[in-house]
């Protein structure tokens, strides 16, 4: 732990999420209560991209209102970035460089704020720190849409996503059979989640019996079988006169090959996928002939801010809160978790996970958590999954839009003269 009084690095990364900014929030009013122990709070243009072109924003700069209508704004407010540090011994500059930024503004604390690659960042900064003689405090801050971080009950910024997806295929649901006698027959609902259905399974809330939509999930988890899906959905058309379909942009065939795989990969070096829904909805027009019409969610779902879940936002700005306050009793390469209790109502708490457990790590949907025939959740996942979605946390509405704010995000002066590129 740092002795003396240090300002802090808080950065966001990865893709962001409706509630990411209520973590920033928390951190940022928690370290402002904690004056005598911590500085200023620096955060990182575009994440830790900031960092290493030490462009930093002085948050102290910014209104206490300000801050706290961080709460209630979506995305990311100081910027987001996909830049994945590698090992020390394969690129020794940038850990150089991030030692020689926070050293030049006494910075003490490193807060990264994101998903399992992210929390690999953060665990690499507190190795090498301490290797290079300029030891930091880093803790991370969970945050995923697709709740696939281990060790945590759940990921802030996944309950938010589960319940606007469940809302918007029960709407489209509605809108698909009111028109399915003359009109569309299927309905595809595409939503977020590589390797992992989380965010598919949610949509199944939706469903409260057998005729509810959506009447399909395709997740991850299951691998595609083209002739089982026609099938289903031709049962479903037969019996209900329509059929709603989520799909995971994961969905992949039993050798693993995504059904949408655009071919390239981004900056994690992830496989881009590019559009499962027209693909899955082209199958059903040519081999059953029924007219559809497909949406992609995309980043509707996880910048909905204005239907996000209410226990989301409280836990996100818990984890931001707990971040400092774990910083400030000395634990390091850590993250907070959310720890769900073994209570009839639903309650929760905070926990701490070593990074190093949780880095990298994906957390897939259990087996227990998907119907036998493959095709949606068990009563054990909407038992998980309910919770999550619970509660309105309604941001300002002004003229019939939400008010969110946009902060000054005023730059720190630089002290380097050396630049660096990325």
């Amino acid at each position: 732990m740092a002795q003396k009084k240090q300002n802090a690095f808080y950065a966001q990364s990865g893709g962001v999420t409706a509630v990411i900014n209520a973590s920033a929030c928390g951190l940022i009013e928690t370290a402002r209560q904690n004056k005598k122990r911590i500085g200023k709070v620096y955060a990182g243009r575009n994440g830790i991209i900031g960092a290493l072109t030490e462009d930093l924003i002085d948050t102290s700069k910014e209104s206490k209102k300000d801050i706290a209508a961080l709460k209630f704004t979506p995305s990311g407010a100081f910027g987001s970035c996909r830049h994945k540090l590698k090992s020390f011994e394969a690129n020794r500059a940038e850990y150089e460089r991030l030692i020689e930024v926070f050293k030049a503004h006494d910075i003490g604390y490193f807060f990264y704020n994101g998903g399992g690659d992210s929390m690999d960042t953060a665990n690499k900064v507190a190795q090498v720190s301490k290797k290079m003689g300029f030891p930091i405090t880093c803790v991370g801050i969970p945050k995923t849409v697709d709740n696939d971080l281990p060790i945590t009950d759940n990921s802030p910024g996944f309950g938010s996503v589960a319940k606007y997806v469940a809302v918007s295929i029960r709407e489209a649901g509605f809108d698909v059979a009111s028109m399915a006698e003359s009109s569309t027959k299927v309905f595809v609902m595409e939503v977020m989640g590589r390797h992992a259905g989380w965010i598919a399974a949610a949509g199944g809330l939706a469903a409260e019996k057998e005729s509810d939509a959506p009447h399909i999930i395709l997740f991850p988890e299951v691998a595609f079988n083209k002739e089982k899906f026609l099938k289903k959905v031709n049962q479903c058309v037969k019996k209900f006169g329509y059929c709603a379909i989520v799909v995971s942009e994961g969905a992949a065939y039993k050798d693993g090959t995504f059904l949408a795989d655009a071919g390239s990969v981004d900056a994690f070096g992830h496989k881009q996928l590019g559009g499962v829904a027209p693909v899955v909805a082209q199958m059903v027009k040519d081999e059953l002939g029924f007219k559809y019409h497909w949406a992609v969610a995309d980043y509707l779902q996880r910048a909905a801010r204005h239907i996000a879940s209410e226990t989301d936002v409280e836990q996100a700005y818990a984890m931001g809160k707990a971040a400092v306050e774990y910083a400030l009793a000395g634990k390091n390469a850590v993250m907070p978790t959310i720890v769900r209790k073994k209570t009839k109502k639903y309650q929760w708490t905070i926990g701490e996970a070593k990074l190093s457990d949780v880095a990298n790590v994906e957390k897939m949907m259990p087996k227990k958590y998907i119907s036998s025939n493959g095709f949606h959740i068990t009563e054990a996942c909407r038992e998980y999954l309910s919770p999550l979605i619970k509660g309105e946390s309604y941001p300002t509405f002004k003229n019939g839009l939400p008010q969110y704010v946009v902060l000054k995000n005023e730059p720190v002066k630089k002290l380097l003269k050396k630049k660096f590129k990325i």
